[in-house]
């Protein structure tokens, strides 16, 4: 039998616990492959209150849509912040610095949503924040699984630079 097309929430994995510095903390699962997805990423997270779960930035390729499933905090787009609450639905869109974005607890308990994600396979991610860019290109090998063959970050064109550099 094939593996079903379907999980329940309270049926994820154990999370893995993501901290990097002092501003950033958070509880992930991705779903896409419990369920056979193909050309959309889904991922579960819980950012406890005060963190945020990934540093402020805008995809060129890939677009995203969260689903506020508990709690309450602040969606950052742009140079605008959003109240957010349990069953908003954001959409995160391609672009320039203006589509930056990152969700953000400042509220007292969890804020637990879905995320929803194009997959491309060549990608431009910039961090405004930090003056970084990354790029990434994934192709697929003879057996038709994927491989990353090309990451790069880069800050004012130096050199490379971790993922969290800059953001703390």
């Amino acid at each position: 039998m094939a593996k079903p097309p379907i999980i329940n929430l309270d049926s994820l994995p154990v999370p893995e616990h993501n901290v990097h510095g002092s501003r950033y903390e958070s509880f992930d699962v991705g779903i896409s492959s419990l369920i056979g997805a193909r050309k959309l990423g889904y991922a579960h997270t819980v950012v406890p209150p005060g963190k945020r779960s990934c540093p402020f930035h805008n995809h060129w390729e890939e677009e995203e849509l969260f689903i506020i499933l508990e709690g309450r905090g602040t969606y950052r787009l742009g140079e605008e912040r959003f109240p957010v609450r349990a069953g908003d639905v954001i959409a995160a869109p391609t672009g320039g610095r203006e589509t930056a974005h990152h969700l953000i607890n400042d509220s007292d308990a969890d804020l637990k949503y879905l995320s929803i994600s194009t997959h491309s396979p060549t990608e431009i991610v910039e961090y405004p924040d930090s003056g970084k860019v990354g790029m990434r290109s994934v192709v697929s090998a003879a057996d038709g699984s994927s491989a990353t063959r090309f990451r790069f970050r880069a800050l004012d064109e130096n050199g490379k630079v971790d993922y969290w550099d800059g953001e703390d």
